[in-house]
């Protein structure tokens, strides 16, 4: 039984990695090839990912270029950056696309953060949800006999310890996401 908090643990660890994820989204000063990650191309009447159809480049601090790996699609690509809610308006200079990242004014900023804080709170929410359920699986075990009550509270207590050490990380995460946002 005991394994049920390494599993809880394993699962935790998965949101932590899913925010790191979507904090990369967000963007900071700095141009990043993870802010194109959401971004998904017509590519032959099907509905494909920027990276599986070009490669991703950062030639400048404030530029990314994008570079097909089917010349045809190119117009396909500049149209999925166009319409993405990146609010950039790319350069198509032959085979590679540029994207000149604009300055982030302080209201754009505090919206960044706000959308961090909501991812944050997101990955809180599912490591809560984990613990929960792990919670009602040990209850029941205790329940049913199939293990003592010392044995459920020490799981439980090894549980919430868990739970705490994530959701520490996730504040981390958060507060250094900010930092970044917020860095001129």
């Amino acid at each position: 039984m005991a394994n049920l908090v390494d599993q809880a643990k394993e699962q935790m660890a998965k949101t932590v990695e899913n925010t790191k994820e979507n904090f990369a989204g967000i963007r900071t000063g700095r141009a990043n090839p993870a802010l194109l990650n959401g971004i998904v191309v017509d590519y032959y009447g099907a509905p494909t990912p920027l990276k599986a159809v070009a490669s991703i480049g950062v030639p400048e601090p404030r530029t990314l270029s994008v570079t097909p790996f089917d010349v045809s699609q190119a117009s396909k690509v500049e149209k999925a950056l166009r319409d993405s809610d990146l609010g950039v308006n790319p350069n198509r200079d032959g085979n590679v696309i540029r994207i000149t990242m604009p300055e982030l004014t302080s209201e754009r900023r505090k919206e960044y953060v706000k959308l961090a804080k909501g991812k944050s709170e997101d990955g809180k929410v599912a490591v809560r949800n984990i613990r929960r359920k792990t919670k009602e699986t040990i209850d029941k075990a205790v329940k049913d006999g199939e293990m003592g009550e010392d044995e459920g509270d020490r799981l439980l207590k090894e549980l919430d310890k868990v739970t705490k050490q994530v959701t520490d990380q996730l504040d981390s995460l958060l507060e250094t996401k900010q930092k970044e946002i917020m860095e001129v």
